[in-house]
């Protein structure tokens, strides 16, 4: 269906019920706006097939060549990876690639959105903040078809690459259940991270399965997955006690960990074993972890998203889910 570019903010306004002013700042401003408010906004906007005159121009000229990546940061190893992957598999099928950092802030991720429907890019390949659909309904009212990376959809509505973090908890906890006996905790970033979620409830599945009380597993949440935070952990744990086994939900919080125990006296493994998860090769190459397929979330996406450009208009929606696999080193040998 064509879309509308005669129909302006005032229309949308209408439909909404709320000011021109309004509009204006859902699509400019969003963080100053309630997400209510936005909500109803946007829902205006894809009733009324409602396109920006900024992306108007754009939709005239046609950038069918473009991809768009919406990560939260660059600098983390992890979503590194996954944009070379991307870039890569981009550039094999002649496309380019336009890097959207979001800095893990919902209002600048639909902000960078906003830039992609602007620039009318083709696809967009999205490692979100979160799935709302609210949010990434900036990209599909003008036409963009998408692909979530490290995520799956809360509906069936796009395709996604992810890696099932279940079962990564689970083999991570089995490993330190086996060596070290019942006595674990879970170093975790906040359960609202869907990442965070999953991997915690494999970790008190493979609890389950040994006979034990997955309400006895002992848990410290950090606010952010950072190395710096990890550290911080690691003292306090060190402080209270440390167990014989930890499982730290990313490779980040692993090494901070290890160097605050280092810290406080505790070695690594003789002491407390410790496991991380995503295999980030983030200086310390004796750490066990789990392995997520960086590169290959990244290739998989692109191939999900060109399958979807190039098909008709019955394109059925797909999920490619890796396996991850439990990669053992010195921080917590096989051995007891």
């Amino acid at each position: 269906m064509a879309r509308n570019h005669d129909i302006g903010f005032a229309a949308v306004a209408r439909r909404a019920g709320v000011s021109t002013a309004t509009v204006s700042n859902t699509l400019n401003r969003p963080e100053i706006v309630s997400e209510k408010t936005r909500e109803r906004v946007l829902a205006a906007i894809a009733e009324l097939d409602f396109v920006p005159n900024r992306a108007a121009a754009t939709l005239r000229q046609g950038n069918s060549r473009l991809l768009g990546l919406v990560v939260p940061d660059i600098e983390n190893p992890f979503y590194a990876a996954i944009t070379r992957g991307v870039t890569e598999a981009a550039e094999e099928n002649d496309y380019t690639v336009a890097l959207c950092v979001t800095d893990d802030d919902a209002a600048k991720e639909i902000r960078q959105y906003q830039h992609l429907a602007g620039l009318r890019a083709a696809g967009a390949l999205v490692v979100a903040v979160s799935a709302d659909a609210s949010r990434l309904s900036q990209l599909r009212m003008v036409g963009t078809r998408l692909v979530l990376i490290d995520r799956v959809w809360d509906t069936h509505d796009g395709c996604s690459v992810a890696v099932d973090d279940v079962l990564g908890g689970h083999l991570a906890a089995e490993h330190l259940l086996a060596t070290r006996g019942d006595d674990l905790l879970l170093v975790n970033g906040p359960l609202s991270i869907p990442q965070c979620a999953d991997r915690r409830t494999g970790a008190r599945g493979a609890m389950a399965e040994r006979g034990l009380d997955p309400n006895r597993l002992v848990e410290f949440e950090v606010e952010e997955m950072t190395v710096e935070a990890g550290r911080v952990a690691g003292r306090s744990l060190a402080r209270r006690g440390v167990p014989r086994g930890i499982f730290c939900t990313n490779d980040l919080l692993a090494v901070g960990v290890i160097r605050g125990l280092a810290e406080e006296g505790i070695r690594v493994p003789e002491d407390v074993a410790v496991v991380g998860y995503g295999d980030l090769s983030v200086g310390l190459s004796a750490l066990t972890t789990v392995l997520q397929p960086k590169v290959e979330f990244g290739r998989a996406a692109v191939a999900l998203l060109l399958d979807e450009l190039r098909a008709d208009e019955h394109h059925e929606h797909s999920s490619t889910l890796f396996a991850p696999e439990l990669i053992i080193r010195e921080s917590a040998p096989a051995g007891r």
